[in-house]
């Protein structure tokens, strides 16, 4: 059987972790989430295989923020050897370039960059148009970084993937925002349709509506914790600056029926 798990927060901020469970017995996991949330993707990764030192045989990651890298960073620092993997597939700008717009994404790269004389010879720079396969499970990269964008930097910087999956299709988009959107809409506009979305910027402040409506999901995939997916921190459904609602709305005009979140604890979707 063929599984997309998507991970629950393991503590009170968002973040993005997907194991992907293809049918002749590949392994795949997407980002990872944050530091607090490596344990959560080590037990998983556990119960889906019945070992104590789990085989990936791939492991994707979108773009250098903490949410996405961390886990990974906090396993190969404060628990070396419990993961073991064949291929670690990204595409990183530099360092200086992340660093014109925060300190985040630096000191998370490089920390990736610290651990990875490790695993040097497994880490495959991925570029648009490239296919992998695992399996019966095929990737196709869609997007990379542009660093001729300026705005929302880091976000942007998110590696686009189509995944094919048994028989669904699934798009993800990383944190993606509005200036990546346009430029994957310009660009592979054709490529998008997908039967299942995860949701740029874990829902918010991501791409623009017109993206969603040229992938026209019939599920949506949301990495939003309750307090993101409502918009509320503290003070009531929808009070807060967070853009959630408003994409939630636009899901529903497209006619989109089944939301799959994280706020509800880990998801498992069969493919």
């Amino acid at each position: 059987m063929n599984r997309l798990h998507m991970l629950k927060n393991a503590t009170h901020t968002q973040m993005q972790s997907f194991i992907i469970e293809e049918e002749t017995g590949k392994l795949l996991v997407i980002d990872g989430g944050n530091y607090g949330d490596a344990l959560h993707l080590l037990e998983k990764l556990r119960e889906i295989t019945g070992q104590q030192v789990p085989h990936v045989d791939a492991w994707f990651f979108t773009h250098a923020h903490s949410d996405h890298m961390n886990a990974f960073n906090e396993l190969m620092d404060k628990h070396p050897g419990a993961v073991e993997f064949d291929a670690i597939y990204c595409n990183f700008p530099s360092l200086q370039y992340l660093g014109l717009e925060e300190k985040d994404a630096p000191k998370t790269l490089g920390d990736f960059i610290r651990y990875s004389p490790r695993f040097a010879e497994k880490i495959v720079t991925v570029s648009m148009d490239d296919i992998y396969t695992f399996g019966s499970c095929t990737i196709e990269i869609l997007q990379t970084v542009d660093t001729s964008v300026k705005e929302n930097i880091v976000n942007n910087s998110s590696v686009v993937f189509k995944m094919q999956l048994g028989a669904k299709s699934i798009l993800f988009l990383g944190d993606l925002g509005v200036e990546g959107g346009r430029r994957l809409l310009q660009n592979k506009k054709d490529r998008l349709k997908s039967d299942l979305c995860q949701m740029a910027h874990h829902g918010q402040n991501g791409v623009e509506r017109e993206v969603y409506e040229a992938i026209a999901p019939e599920a949506c995939l949301w990495c939003a914790p309750d307090w993101l997916y409502n918009n509320d921190r503290g003070k009531g459904y929808n009070t807060h600056i967070y853009q959630t609602v408003i994409v939630r709305g636009w899901m529903e005009e497209l006619g989109v029926k089944t939301h799959y979140c994280i706020k509800d604890g880990d998801q498992t979707v069969e493919c």
